[in-house]
Protein backbone atom coordinates (compact mmCIF):
# COMPACT_ATOMS: atom_id res chain seq x y z
CA UNK A 1 0.00 0.00 0.00
CA UNK A 2 2.74 2.17 0.49
CA UNK A 3 4.00 2.36 -3.04
CA UNK A 4 0.87 4.44 -3.81
CA UNK A 5 0.04 7.53 -2.06
CA UNK A 6 -1.99 7.00 0.88
CA UNK A 7 -4.84 8.74 -1.15
CA UNK A 8 -4.61 6.35 -3.85
CA UNK A 9 -5.23 3.43 -0.81
CA UNK A 10 -7.92 4.59 0.50
CA UNK A 11 -9.93 5.28 -2.94
CA UNK A 12 -8.78 1.71 -3.68
CA UNK A 13 -10.34 0.41 -0.05
CA UNK A 14 -13.16 2.91 0.04
CA UNK A 15 -14.46 0.82 -2.86
CA UNK A 16 -13.21 -3.19 -1.77
CA UNK A 17 -15.61 -5.22 -0.08
CA UNK A 18 -13.96 -4.95 2.98
CA UNK A 19 -16.44 -3.98 5.83
CA UNK A 20 -15.39 -2.04 9.10
CA UNK A 21 -17.30 -4.57 11.21
CA UNK A 22 -14.75 -7.38 9.89
CA UNK A 23 -11.86 -5.92 11.61
CA UNK A 24 -9.49 -6.29 8.25
CA UNK A 25 -5.76 -7.08 9.73
CA UNK A 26 -2.87 -5.26 7.93
CA UNK A 27 -2.47 -8.05 5.26
CA UNK A 28 -6.25 -8.43 4.18
CA UNK A 29 -6.17 -4.10 3.77
CA UNK A 30 -2.55 -4.49 1.40
CA UNK A 31 -4.60 -7.57 -0.14
CA UNK A 32 -8.09 -5.47 -0.21
CA UNK A 33 -6.00 -2.27 -1.72
CA UNK A 34 -3.72 -4.61 -4.25
CA UNK A 35 -6.74 -6.70 -5.94
CA UNK A 36 -8.85 -3.19 -6.38
CA UNK A 37 -6.31 -1.07 -8.26
CA UNK A 38 -5.62 -4.35 -10.16
CA UNK A 39 -9.06 -4.31 -10.98
CA UNK A 40 -9.88 -0.35 -11.85
CA UNK A 41 -6.06 0.97 -12.04
CA UNK A 42 -5.91 4.05 -9.45
CA UNK A 43 -7.97 6.48 -11.48
CA UNK A 44 -10.88 3.69 -12.16
CA UNK A 45 -11.22 3.04 -8.09
CA UNK A 46 -11.03 7.10 -8.12
CA UNK A 47 -14.17 7.05 -10.19
CA UNK A 48 -16.02 4.32 -8.10
CA UNK A 49 -15.45 6.24 -5.21
CA UNK A 50 -16.78 9.49 -6.42
CA UNK A 51 -20.08 7.48 -8.36
CA UNK A 52 -20.73 6.22 -4.28
CA UNK A 53 -20.41 9.66 -3.35
CA UNK A 54 -22.91 10.98 -5.76
CA UNK A 55 -25.53 8.05 -5.31
CA UNK A 56 -25.15 7.28 -1.20
CA UNK A 57 -23.32 10.65 -0.01
CA UNK A 58 -24.39 9.70 3.62
CA UNK A 59 -22.69 6.80 3.53
CA UNK A 60 -20.08 7.37 1.88
CA UNK A 61 -19.13 10.03 4.12
CA UNK A 62 -18.74 7.20 7.01
CA UNK A 63 -17.03 4.60 5.26
CA UNK A 64 -14.27 7.12 4.08
CA UNK A 65 -13.71 8.01 8.22
CA UNK A 66 -13.52 4.45 8.14
CA UNK A 67 -11.21 4.04 5.32
CA UNK A 68 -8.85 6.94 5.94
CA UNK A 69 -8.36 5.58 9.54
CA UNK A 70 -7.40 2.46 8.32
CA UNK A 71 -5.16 3.33 5.84
CA UNK A 72 -3.33 6.10 8.50
CA UNK A 73 -2.96 3.07 10.94
CA UNK A 74 -1.47 0.85 8.02
CA UNK A 75 0.94 3.45 6.59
Amino acid sequence: MMTMTRAAAAEALFVSDLQPGQAPSADLIQAAVDRMVERYGVDGCAARMAAEFGDHPELAVRRMGWVRRVVGTAA
